[in-house]
């Protein structure tokens, strides 16, 4: 059996995605699994090897340049290319108009939540068949269940996103012993102080006097790590590094503290001992998967320090070398 998966963007949808696909890989080995999603992510499908082939839209590009003829031809060749494939099925697991119309344009019978658990209600009448899934649970869980449904399994007991980076990520010249600090995030109201940043880092370093890597995004992103890098001889500054890239990092890395950014959901899923820092958002919504190894600290104006942050990053080290 042929399926489209349709989940296109955020980078934090399509990781709370790869456990629903994990159960599939391990309950529906014969299906042939195909993704859709935005080019900017496509990255984090091609983290899970059960994954077949990642298919690219453009959304983003495409809004601002809907005036050209460009743009269109663009978005013909993707549906033609989806026809081509003769899926047998398509599921939407995003529950999006957008992602409605985009999973129908594959010619083939589309599935998706119902009207009362899509995200827009309206998406699901443009479903051929939709299922319950209750609204309140976290997200992973979410797509655990729909998935279960839709291919008609039992949801199994253990959760895993069963990631594999490829070749393609790999980063050279990597110490053995290393921590990496997701300094940035979205908006500012997520940033953790940079006085804390350094109390912490510095607690990190003497464990082992391990180096700690400090990834970016943007020239600002930039700027905040070399400010770190600055009074920390042992931090240092990554050069512009792409999904698999940071992927790669963050799988070898001793442990990750990050506050609120889709890199944090990925060191989760990378199965690393990581510690998500929350100062502006509430984590039972927008935490990293709670595991013997990974833990949230903090809340909406509730911003942990240095010292607590430190102990759980040390106690979910000890717990990951315990279970190896």
């Amino acid at each position: 059996m042929k399926i489209l998966l349709v989940r296109l963007s955020s980078m934090g949808d399509l990781i709370h995605t790869l456990p629903a696909v994990d159960d599939l890989s391990r309950m529906r080995p014969d299906i042939e699994l195909h993704w859709l999603c935005e080019a900017g992510f496509a990255d984090i499908a091609r983290l899970h090897p059960f994954v077949k082939r990642v298919h690219l839209m453009h959304g983003r590009k495409w809004r601002k340049q809907l005036t050209q003829t460009a743009t269109w031809r663009e978005i013909g060749r993707l549906k033609s290319d989806l026809q081509q494939q003769n899926f047998d099925n398509v599921l939407d697991s995003q529950g999006l108009i957008k992602s409605a119309l985009f999973a129908k344009a594959a010619n083939a019978p589309v599935q998706g939540l119902d009207f009362y658990s899509a995200r827009e209600r309206w998406a699901a009448l443009l479903y051929n068949k939709v299922y319950p899934v209750p609204k309140g649970r976290n997200a992973v869980w979410r797509n655990r269940a729909l998935f279960a449904q839709a291919f008609t399994y039992r949801m199994p007991s253990e959760q895993r996103f069963g990631l594999s980076v490829p070749p393609a990520g790999r980063l050279e010249n990597l110490p053995p012993h290393y921590y990496v600090a997701l300094h940035a995030t979205s908006r500012d109201s997520k940033l953790w102080p940079l006085d804390y940043w350094l109390d912490l880092l510095q607690k990190l370093h003497q464990r082992e006097h391990a180096p700690v890597y400090l990834p970016w995004g943007s020239l600002q992103e930039r700027e905040r790590a070399e400010s770190i890098a600055a009074k920390l001889p042992f931090a240092r500054v990554c050069e512009k590094m792409n999904l698999l890239q940071a992927a790669y990092l963050l799988a070898h890395a001793t442990g990750v503290a990050g506050v609120d950014t889709g890199l944090l959901h990925l060191a989760n899923a990378l199965d690393v001992p990581v510690v998500g820092i929350y100062t502006d958002t509430d984590p039972a919504k927008t935490g990293v998967q709670i595991s013997a190894w990974s833990q949230n600290l903090g809340n909406a104006g509730q911003i942990p320090l240095p010292e607590r942050v430190y102990e759980a990053l040390s106690d979910c080290i000890a717990a990951k070398d315990e279970a190896v």
